[in-house]
């Protein structure tokens, strides 16, 4: 099955003990979730970038 699809088998084995039991519309809520957390961590490391850049301008003129 591994070598069908292309994968290794250390790959499966980690899919299998994440995904065991789980529905297939589970699992999908799940990557949903987890794609919408990878987006808000991405704005929060902007906003935080953003803030900082802010902080070092203001210093530098007052």
């Amino acid at each position: 099955m591994c070598r069908k699809y292309g994968i290794s088998d250390a790959t499966f084995y980690k899919w299998r003990s994440r995904y065991s039991g789980m529905e297939v519309s589970e699992a999908r809520k799940l990557r949903a979730l987890e794609d919408e957390n990878r987006k808000l961590k991405k704005l929060l490391a902007a906003s935080v970038l953003n803030v900082s850049t802010l902080k070092e301008m203001l210093g530098k003129n007052f």
